[in-house]
């Protein structure tokens, strides 16, 4: 028996999801098996319409012959608006076994298209742009009948919550999402068919500010988008005799303030509970003194359905302890540095004004600091209703923070009485790590962390601070990272959308995306701009997602071709501002920018993007533009070369930084390559084994180091302790990664308050060089989403275990090592429908076991060569356990 399965149906990278409005929705599928060595040879999907007996089919594909399990576009009858669709795929695998039908998956569309909105937007006529209350807005309706099914779609200008019946609808946050709102605002799909009742019902909602008008940015630039909130909602009611009836946003509506008075992202939220009348959303509630609303004539053709992943509530951490300051202060101590808020529960005199102030960290006295905030308030003001207990958590604001500075609570803080609530886009996790030194994984955990709490729709550069912006520098150094520890494709690709979106007409590309700087001037720096090209081509490598190339591919280009057109030759970037390799320690003083020239680092992303740009046109089939580009590649090494390496070979700028990215990116001649791997590791000796490198050498450097055969100082890097390294944070109590090698000095005093978050991703890119060389899970890019995966671990002395896991789009890759009395011991799994190529460090062919047997005697091994890094093993899926002595 094969035990052959299919499992984990997903529409478009999601779980049977409602409301797409993909006229071609792609379906992928992963399959086990008990036998080794298992792809699949061919498939069959059937779609049903609204049929999960599937006996009225709207495709059925027959038996393909095809081993494609991912990303496979629908090709039946159109689909139609607000109607659910069925979906069950069978395969057959390389022996001839069929699987069962898999179990049944799902996937509703919304609505097709813009002229498909009945609702008007609207606003309450006491609407300004000075208006800091959040408006609540309502609409009492009658159901008439059975309601077999009901459907919200729902948008705003600004952030709203909905509410059906004094029911909160749905577990979303920070709805709709943050996009480049004056072309592309997402909806969101609710079904709330269990909230509906007979007879009158109400639907109802809050406005805020959200990043449409509220604070952006650390100029305190306001209504950045627009200056006023506006609701745009309607409900849909299927009736058990087929009546359809809707509920729409009109004229009709009630508005009035609420008892949030204020509410922004930075800086917290005031909420008065003397003025909130819960009933307010419930049918008997008289509304006949709220005001009246104002419809906008709005374009709604900008609409489109939510393409990332929801932000929830993903989980709830209690308090570890409550301390009491130096000053005397009374601080709740989370235990990790978290992005969300705190829930609390109190019980207190109408009237008492409860404050939370949140920060990150305690100085050296252990008081409490807000330095680093800037003008960020992140406070909480609740004024009791007094009476019963209540409780109460923010709507429209998120803090990042460790600590909270409590004041007005009446009697002793019990921290039983607090829960904090870690908000971020709602991503799979896929990626574990870990090792022999509970440093590095402590590490590990602060990048995750890191990368938790700076995945709040969009990819930000930290959470605490009047910034919270896209920065597209921090995102494309941490992209790998980021694809390893979760499924980050629908998150990028919405992401890579705005990018294309607020892209400037040159071609160049805005540092922050979506673009709030548009009076910083038509920016576009080198390591940022580029992440137009890198962050599409990772998602295809990382997913094998070949539509996220076709999307982006006419940014990518434009990008490219901006840089060519810069300065007197088109093959050298050296004009335009550039923030260069940013806090490299080897900065000047007084300055952001690490030593390396600013045209050194913009000529080497130069050609890397030109690099990956031609690799992208050849996957594309667009084999004459792949050609120019290999070309333009090939000419700007050269002049790369000319330029910055001297005569006798070596490299002209002297800094780690400069040697990492030649090496990395390809741009030197192989016998240049040998000396400048020989002056980066001799850069880093002399530094006490210790690097300097910013934003832009840091992702790369250790990358560069083991595949220039520094692999053991590759390791030094990660397992210094002292400043400047990765556990130097950890040693000094980091639970997040930091902005600054220095955040916090040796002596317990903090770098600076202008620019100094806990909570900034950026170097926690070392994540990658974890997974793909001390784990040894990588890609291939003739294969790519791992449908072959290359294992290549590679020990050093310093650790005794290593293990990574990774949850493909095929299924779990683990790629395990640990030193036993005899040798080496490396576990592999290999899912069904990839092989994998398995390199076993310093073995000998003839001393290898598997499972105790020779190589030669076991299903799964395909082929078995000898080479100078050890044994290469081509396998298919499976579990195996490789045995030898070293």
């Amino acid at each position: 028996m094969s035990g052959l399965e299919v499992y984990a149906i997903r529409t478009d990278y999601k779980t049977s999801p409602i409301g797409i409005d993909s006229h071609c929705p792609r379906f992928s599928w992963k399959s086990r098996s008990e036998r080794r060595h298992t792809l699949q040879d061919a498939y069959q999907i059937q779609v049903s319409l609204n049929d999960p007996l599937f006996e009225h089919l709207v495709w059925d594909s027959g038996r393909v012959v095809s081993d494609q399990s991912l990303h496979v576009p629908y090709a039946g009858e159109p689909l139609a608006s607000s109607t659910r669709y069925f979906v069950r795929v069978r395969v057959w695998d390389n022996e001839g076994n069929r699987s069962n039908w898999s179990d049944t998956a799902f996937f509703e569309t919304g609505l097709l298209n813009s002229d498909e909105w009945r609702a008007d937007w609207i606003t309450p006529e006491f609407e300004t742009a000075d208006v800091d209350v959040c408006p609540l807005l309502r609409k009492a309706f009658a159901v008439h009948g059975e309601v077999v099914k009901a459907t919200i779609y729902a948008t705003s200008l600004g952030l709203y919550e909905l509410y059906v019946n004094g029911q909160r609808v749905g577990d979303l946050r920070f709805t709709p999402g943050w996009t480049s709102y004056h072309k592309r605002i997402q909806y969101q799909t609710y079904d709330v068919t269990h909230l509906l009742a007979g007879g009158t019902n109400v639907l109802g909602a809050y406005l805020g500010n959200g990043w449409y008008r509220g604070r952006l940015g650390w100029k305190g630039k306001r209504n950045i988008y627009g200056e006023q909130r506006a609701l745009l909602v309607q409900l849909r009611v299927c009736y058990a005799d087929g009546r359809v009836e809707w509920v729409c946003s009109d004229e009709t509506w009630k508005a009035r303030q609420s008892p949030i008075l204020i509410s922004e992202i930075y800086d917290g939220e005031v909420f008065d509970a003397r003025l909130d009348d819960t009933s307010w959303a419930h049918p008997e509630y008289d509304d006949t003194a709220w005001s009246s609303v104002r419809c906008l004539p709005l374009d709604k053709s900008m609409l489109i359905a939510q393409e990332n992943l929801p932000t929830r509530i993903v989980e709830t951490i209690q308090p570890s302890r409550v301390l009491k300051t130096p000053r005397g202060e009374t601080v709740l101590d989370m235990g990790q540095n978290m992005v969300g808020w705190v829930r609390f529960t109190v019980t207190a005199p109408r009237g008492t004004e409860i404050v939370l102030e949140h920060a990150e960290v305690l100085d050296k006295e252990g008081n409490f600091y807000t330095g680093n905030l800037r003008t960020a308030k992140q406070t909480i003001r609740y004024i009791c209703r007094g009476g019963a207990a209540e409780s109460f958590e923010p709507h429209f604001t998120f803090q990042g923070f460790r600590y909270v500075r409590i004041s007005g609570w009446p009697g002793e803080v019990d921290p039983k009485d607090f829960v904090g609530c870690v908000i971020h886009t709602d991503l799979e996790r896929t990626g574990t790590f870990e090792c022999s030194n509970p440093l590095v994984n402590q590490l590990q955990h602060n990048i995750l962390w890191g990368q938790k709490g700076n995945f709040v729709d969009v990819p930000t550069d930290c959470p605490q601070r009047d910034e919270r912006l896209g920065w597209t520098g921090d995102a494309q150094v941490f992209i790998r990272t980021a694809a390893f520890n979760m499924n980050v494709a629908p998150f990028f690709t919405k992401w890579l959308r705005d990018l294309k979106t607020d892209q400037y007409r040159n071609g160049g590309v805005p540092p922050v995306i979506p673009n709030v700087l548009e009076d910083e001037g038509a920016r576009s720096s080198a390591a940022w701009a580029d992440a137009a090209v890198i962050c599409p081509w990772v998602l295809y490598e990382c997913y094998g997602d070949k539509k996220v190339l076709e999307e982006q591919y006419e940014s990518m280009k434009a990008l490219v071709e901006y840089m060519r057109r810069q300065g007197e030759n088109e093959y050298l970037f050296n004009t335009g501002f550039h923030f260069g390799d940013w806090l490299g320690l080897d900065a000047k003083e007084g300055s952001y920018k690490g030593a390396t020239p600013d045209d050194y680092v913009a000529t080497c992303f130069y050609a890397y993007s030109t690099s990956i740009l031609a690799k992208t046109a050849r996957v594309l089939g667009k084999e004459h533009e792949a050609k120019r580009y290999e070309k333009l590649f090939q000419n700007i090494a050269e002049a790369f070369r000319r330029e910055y390496v001297t005569p006798s070979g070596r490299l002209a700028v002297p800094t780690q930084t400069a040697h990492v990215l030649a090496l990395w990116f390809g741009l030197l001649e192989p016998g240049q390559r040998q000396r400048c791997a020989e002056t980066l590791a001799a850069l880093i000796q002399e530094n006490n084994n210790h690097l300097t490198t910013g934003f832009v050498g840091t992702p790369y450097l250790c990358h560069a180091l083991t595949e220039s055969g520094y692999n053991d100082l590759a390791y030094r890097l990660l397992l210094q302790t002292d400043f400047p390294s990765w556990l130097y944070e950890v040693e000094h109590g980091a639970t997040t990664i930091w902005e600054h090698w220095d955040s916090i000095k040796p002596d317990g005093s903090f770098w600076s308050d202008d620019m100094n978050s806990f909570n900034h991703y950026a170097y926690g890119a070392i994540g990658d060089w974890m997974y793909r060389v001390i784990a040894g899970i990588n890609t291939d890019i003739d294969a790519p989403g791992y449908k072959h995966i290359h294992i290549r671990p590679r020990p050093e002395r310093y650790l005794e275990y290593a293990k990574g896991s990774l949850e493909t789009m095929y299924g779990e890759v683990v790629s395990a090592w640990r030193r036993t009395t005899e040798g080496l011991e490396v576990n592999v799994s290999i899912p069904a429908n990839t092989t994998a190529t398995v390199v076993l460090p310093f073995a000998k062919a003839e001393a290898v076991l598997e499972g105790e047997h020779p190589l030669a005697d076991q299903d799964g091994i395909l082929r078995t060569v000898q080479t100078p890094n050890g044994v290469q093993v081509e396998v298919g899926s499976g579990s195996y356990v490789f045995t030898y002595p070293c």
